[in-house]
């Protein structure tokens, strides 16, 4: 039986745990996409900010695409892969984007982001979930504070911090709109959190959630330690985070949404195996348990097949 290295949701009281894990895997050495500084900066910070990724070209593609599957998820609004907002009813997020949207797919495979998981990580990695968050404007609700690898651990069964995540920015993301914020040193120590998790308590937390919320006390602790920063720019800003930073955003009452898609990328020698919280697994829209295809890195994904007839068509309407 693997043993426990994190636990959580087991306990009455929170407590702070040391990482059993390294966050980088490979030598800090220049890599396939990585500088030996942007791995260093990983390492210390537990996120990197890149800029100037995409091309103009690529960044409408995934624009009308976002808005393409927004227009669609509203006939499907009862289909559970699309998450809506608890009190408006605006979509609030689509799971499943590398399976659901040749666009996402192609984009999941571009070589510039799977070499940086491969960078990272030291592995060929899949999939173990894709989302759009779309953050809707006036309605947009906030991702409470949260590790990423805490929920997938105890809900998924993911043994070690052996993930990372890359966010493809996809409308600007602005102080005022909900910025993700980070505690940059925070994947250094685990929170473990308290009160039994429910059956099914995933149809309610990808919502909001109530479960593996970290306590005030641990999130001053890791905020003095590390302090806070707000990852902000242009749409094509791409984000990578280790899978146990604490991270979180708040809502977004301006007009204007900040959309995001996210990748997780884990190593194919970290598959999950039971939760650690003793629950039935979740669903594999939201945690790939069968469907593990290793991702080969595809160069200029974007910009071929299906997304070249787009490409050629928008120039043809623009002519």
């Amino acid at each position: 039986m693997l043993s426990d290295l994190y636990p959580s949701r087991k306990g009455t009281e929170p407590q702070i745990l040391l990482r059993h894990d390294p966050v980088v895997y490979t030598d800090l050495q220049d890599g396939l996409v990585l500088t030996r500084e942007q791995k260093e900066d990983f390492d210390r910070n537990g996120f990197l900010v890149l800029t100037n990724f995409f091309s103009d070209i690529e960044i409408r593609l995934l624009q009308r695409e976002l808005e393409d599957l927004r227009l669609k998820s509203e006939n499907i609004r009862q289909h559970r892969e699309v998450i809506s907002e608890p009190q408006s009813g605006d979509i609030r997020s689509i799971f499943r984007i590398h399976k659901n949207s040749r666009v996402f797919e192609k984009l999941s495979r571009d070589a510039r982001l799977v070499n940086v998981a491969r960078d990272i990580l030291a592995d060929d990695v899949y999939i173990h979930q894709s989302r759009l968050n779309y953050k809707p404007g006036f309605e947009g609700r906030e991702f409470y504070w949260h590790s990423d690898f805490e929920t997938w651990h105890v809900e998924d069964g993911l043994p070690n911090m052996r993930a990372i995540s890359i966010s493809v920015t996809l409308t600007e993301n602005t102080p005022q709109n909900g910025a993700l914020m980070m505690i940059p040193s925070s994947h250094r120590d685990f929170i473990s959190c308290v009160g039994e998790t429910p059956e099914e308590h995933y149809k309610e937390s990808l919502k909001k959630q109530e479960y593996g919320v970290p306590d005030h006390h641990s999130l001053e602790y890791l905020a003095n330690k590390g302090g806070i920063e707000q990852v902000t720019g242009p749409a094509g800003t791409v984000v990578i985070f280790d899978s146990n930073i604490m991270h979180g955003s708040n809502g977004n009452i301006t007009p204007y949404s900040r959309s995001n898609a996210f990748f997780v990328y884990n190593s194919v020698q970290n598959r999950i195996r039971a939760p650690f919280g003793s629950l039935s697994p979740r669903p594999e829209f939201i945690a790939a348990r069968k469907e593990i295809e290793i991702v080969m890195p595809e160069e200029n994904a974007l910009l071929s097949s299906s997304a070249q007839n787009w490409q050629q068509a928008s120039r043809r309407t623009a002519g």
